[in-house]
């Protein structure tokens, strides 16, 4: 008994071995941008979505989601950035966050992105946009960058 818990464990240790520098990358107004790949859940295409009066401009209802109630924000508008008609390519990104479950709607998506923690590091200290504050930290990929959410502060009002 006491051998198969420490396997159990070991395979979990393993696991996030394997998801650790692994970032979901989306796109935003032609900008990568990345989260956690342990906190994505699913990708969905657009949904009928329900208002809920009174919220924040840039949550833009609910969705049932096979019985499950999910919030939807709109990144674009988190982002204070102009609006876009939705495409084929737009579509939600379904992110498991302190035990909430949140979709996020994204311009595209690209794909799963190892970086290693030597090509990361912190935003400037200036305050480039209006959104940098999200900004957790910026990953370099070659001569590309993306730039890796702060969940904590994307989420809070």
């Amino acid at each position: 008994m006491a051998n198969s818990n420490m396997l159990q464990m070991e395979e979990g240790i393993r696991e996030q071995d394997t998801m650790a520098n692994m970032y979901f990358i989306f796109e935003i107004d032609g900008e990568d941008y990345g989260v956690e790949v342990a906190s994505v859940k699913e990708i969905i295409s657009m949904k009928k979505i329900t208002k809920v009066p009174k919220m924040p401009d840039f949550i833009e209802g609910i969705i049932n989601l096979r019985g499950d109630l999910i919030g939807i924000l709109n990144v674009r508008k988190r982002f204070g950035k102009m609006p876009k008609e939705y495409d084929e390519a737009t579509c939600i990104v379904v992110i498991e966050y302190n035990k909430y479950t949140l979709g996020l709607i994204v311009d595209g998506v690209k794909a799963t992105q190892t970086i290693e923690p030597e090509n990361v590091s912190p935003p400037p200290n200036a305050k480039l946009n209006s959104y940098n504050q999200f900004i957790r930290n910026i990953g370099k990929v070659g001569n590309s960058v993306k730039l890796l959410l702060d969940l904590d502060r994307f989420l809070e009002q």
